[in-house]
């Protein structure tokens, strides 16, 4: 049995749901993006040409190694922020999208100020 491809907005809702302090909402009319404490760590676009589109944040570190894949590129308007797209999820498995999606939440929760960080709890597992 082959591994999924790809990512849904269920699959992206699902994964992200319960993750603490993680908020839904639709933006720029297209774009569904989840945020934690107001901060944005992923965004996917629904509708128009760039359907399906996945953005999400990384650390400098990865920035350049992740960029220079095929298929992932810097990210308009936030790549000084260190974001990335991948405008084509079907050439990635649904877990490879997973993980960076959990990263970036986890990279985005950790430059929240301590005190915000206490109250939303443990990391995730």
């Amino acid at each position: 049995m082959s591994e999924s491809m790809g990512m849904s907005i269920e699959q992206l809702d699902d994964l992200c749901a319960n993750w603490p302090g993680a908020t839904r909402a639709i933006k720029w009319d297209v774009d569904l993006v989840w945020s934690v404490s107001g901060k944005m760590f992923v965004i996917l676009c629904t509708i128009g040409p760039e359907r399906g589109r996945l953005s999400f944040k990384v650390g400098p570190e990865r920035f350049l190694e992740l960029t220079d894949q095929p298929g992932i590129s810097s990210a308009p308007y936030m790549a000084r922020a260190y974001w990335v797209s991948i405008n084509e999820t079907q050439h990635f498995s649904e877990a490879e999208l997973a993980n960076h999606v959990r990263q970036s939440y986890e990279l985005v929760r950790a430059g929240l100020p301590k005190k915000t960080q206490r109250i939303l709890g443990v990391t995730l597992p």
